[in-house]
């Protein structure tokens, strides 16, 4: 793979999981009534940022009505409302909404992914369907290498995902491998790894994770990227 334009095009035209594919399809033709009038995704959703950040953020999945609906990640839902107003409050994002794909959205030096490119049925894929997705993310992780320098992980599934990707993407991964904790903050070769829990509603209607905990992990995981932030 040449360049994550390529990628984010092969990654568009994934159909590997049969469960994926059908879900993702079902939503994009039922819809939710509030956006009846949208011409739904309904494909894998691909990263989303610059081809030389030095920050990578990784989520779980594409939601049935956010990414799945608009083609872009955390795009159209509560969690990337969350997400992208950190983002720009710490002065990572050109804006802090995201509504959708040609809104105007830019990231400074940042990229968003996931190691699930579909949206999934109750927000839950199995562990095969993480696994048969892993390689996407390991070419990502390959192309983005020579500028990466930090990476947040959202929420303990995340995680266990991203670790074998490094692993296979060539970096050293300490074994046993880390545990995932907020605040979790782990180097491997040249890049520092951080946790931070998931900005899904259960965690930020219940203040497990509040703006001023996600902002800290951000702006940490910024600086250590060198990038300026506020």
């Amino acid at each position: 793979m040449d360049s994550l334009v390529e990628l984010d095009s092969r990654i568009a035209g994934c159909a590997a999981c049969p469960r994926l594919v059908e879900w993702r399809e079902k939503v994009g033709r039922t819809k939710r009534a509030a956006f009846r009038d949208w011409t739904y995704w309904a494909r894998p959703v691909p990263g989303f940022g610059p081809s030389d950040a030095s920050l990578l953020i990784v989520g779980l999945a594409p939601a049935a009505h956010g990414g799945n609906r608009t083609g872009r990640m955390f795009t159209g839902d509560r969690s990337g409302d969350v997400l992208y107003r950190a983002l720009y409050d710490v002065g990572l994002a050109s804006q802090p909404t995201s509504v959708a794909a040609d809104d105007g959205l830019e990231l400074h030096g940042v990229r968003v992914t996931s190691p699930v490119h579909c949206a999934p049925p109750e927000n839950k894929p199995t562990p095969a369907e993480r696994n048969t997705c892993r390689s996407w993310l390991v070419q990502e992780l390959r192309l983005l290498r020579p500028t990466l320098r930090a990476v947040v992980v959202l929420g303990a599934f995340g995680w266990q995902a991203a670790l074998p990707a490094f692993a296979e993407a060539g970096w050293a991964v300490p074994r046993p491998r880390p545990v995932f904790a907020h605040g979790a903050r782990v180097p491997l070769d040249g890049l520092d790894l951080f946790g931070c829990f998931h900005v899904s509603q259960r965690n930020t209607f219940t203040g497990r994770l509040t703006p001023d905990m996600l902002r800290d992990v951000l702006r940490t995981a910024g600086e250590a990227a060198g990038l300026p932030v506020k």
